[in-house]
């Protein structure tokens, strides 16, 4: 038997808040698989179990807020896990048998006598009428009688009258910081159309209906309709951005007091590998098209090989190298903040697979849909922000990560190569380091390293 507890999404995360159970006690389990749903500052967040076995007790219900590392459910597992399994379908038979109506002995033979009496005539129409209740047939695990079977049986009369009208949700499913964003929007939660796991409204559907709504140019209110005051500049943020604000200001508090950190950057010729990109893109539909992203990333995950120092946690006062290379993708969300998952074992894949990887975890960041390990695995942070214009960044290592490394804006600068002077397609790389686990000269190694696998991008 073990405990299932309320995982850590980061270092800044206390604690969240259970959304919804996606089994139920009873239900086999496999590791990785999503069994929860989980509001954080970061957003909706589906929750995995690291273990095989099968779920024997739920703890807390869905709209309790937990504190990371509480207990949330109970696993068995081995001998308990066939217990706990044939636990549902044993209770089921034991319900099937006692409900079953007990055989009575034959009765002797008697000489045929007067007919017998007719049965009793209805109860006349508006009088009393008793019926045994009809037993549903459930069809959750181990034969447990759900919400939609309810349903489904309340939408037939017992008397096989006309269907009634079937039972409908008091409200839309949504995670409760889509709720506190859609009041502070004034976005009625009927008219958005959820993305999230059975179709839970998330963060990013209100921000996307909002985005919608403002994109629609406005009417010409009627002579008798007063129109709505301007939003005034520098209005005050929606709550939800205030909250992910708090969260990230507590973390980079945090990791400038406590983390002491070195800067080091370098330039990097990127005519090789764009060259390269230019041949391998060539005749390609553009959704399958190479971006620099991918060799950067790549060239990172590759070097972290060669210096493990910069791959891990500082934890209880020493250094624990972690075990694959989870590299962590800085996303910056539309409707505000910032949230960092990553892309497992980066250093096991090429750069189409690098490519898609990094697509599908952008795409599903910005859309409420992370998984928990996700957002809590990575091992190094990549920060990016040449998109933004801007071609040189120093991050702040995200605790307890001890490096990070950032990417800035390509540009065309003068180079000097073989002795002659000429214009180059140049990058600028930054490290950010913690001195308890490297020092400026094992830093600069890893930039180099890193510089060297942007200019050799054939290489495996």
């Amino acid at each position: 038997m073990s405990e299932y507890r309320m995982p850590s999404l980061g270092a800044d995360m206390k604690d969240g808040l259970l959304v919804e159970w996606y089994v139920q006690p009873g239900s086999a389990l496999h590791r990785g698989q999503v069994i929860a749903l989980v509001d954080t500052h970061k957003g909706a967040i589906e929750i995995e179990v690291f273990e095989d076995g099968v779920l024997e007790e739920i703890l807390v219900p869905p709209g309790e807020r937990v504190p990371v590392g509480a207990v949330m459910a109970r696993i068995a597992s081995g001998t308990d896990a066939a217990v706990a399994a044939s636990a549902p379908a044993a209770a089921a038979a034991e319900r099937a048998t006692s409900a079953a109506p007990t055989a009575e002995p034959a009765a002797p033979p008697v000489a045929a006598g007067p007919p017998a009496p007719a049965a009793p005539a209805p109860a006349p129409a508006g009088g009393p009428s008793f019926r045994e209740p009809p037993i549903l047939r459930g069809s959750g695990p181990g034969g447990a009688v759900t919400i939609d079977d309810v349903r489904a049986a309340r939408a037939t009369r017992p008397d096989g009258a006309a269907p009634v009208e079937p039972v409908r949700e008091s409200r839309p499913r949504a995670s409760p910081v889509a709720r506190r964003i859609a009041e502070t929007l004034g976005i009625d939660l009927g008219t958005v159309r959820g993305t999230g796991a059975r179709g839970t409204i998330v963060r990013a559907d209100v921000e996307r209906a909002a985005g919608e709504r403002r994109a629609v140019p406005p009417q010409t209110p009627p002579a008798s309709a007063a129109a709505p005051p301007p939003e005034p500049a520098g209005a005050a943020a929606p709550a939800f951005t205030s909250s992910m604000r708090e969260a990230i200001a507590a973390a980079v508090s945090r990791s400038a007091r406590e983390i002491p950190h070195y800067f080091l950057a370098t330039d990097v010729s990127m005519a090789r590998a764009l060259a390269w990109l230019a041949r391998i893109n060539e005749g390609r539909p553009s959704s399958e098209l190479l971006l620099p992203a991918a060799l950067q990333i790549r060239a990172v995950a590759l070097a972290l090989r060669e210096f493990p120092d910069f791959n891990g946690f500082w934890i209880d006062g020493a250094l624990r190298p972690a075990a694959g290379v989870h590299v962590g993708i800085a996303v910056s969300l539309r409707g505000g903040g910032l949230v960092v998952p990553a892309i497992h074992d980066a250093d096991r894949m090429q750069p189409d697979e690098l490519m898609h990887a990094l697509s599908d975890v952008v795409s599903r960041a910005r859309t409420g849909r992370l998984r928990g390990s996700e957002v809590a695995d990575g091992t190094i942070t990549v920060t990016s922000v040449g998109e933004r214009g801007v071609e040189t960044v120093f991050g702040i290592i995200y605790p307890p990560q001890v490096a990070l490394i950032g990417f800035g804006r390509i540009t065309e600068r003068p180079w000097a190569e073989g002795g002659m002077v000429g214009a180059r397609p140049v990058v600028t790389i930054t490290l950010a380091a913690d001195h308890r686990a490297s020092d400026g000269h094992r830093g600069g190694l890893f930039l180099s390293a890193i510089a060297r696998r942007l200019s050799e991008p054939e290489a495996p």
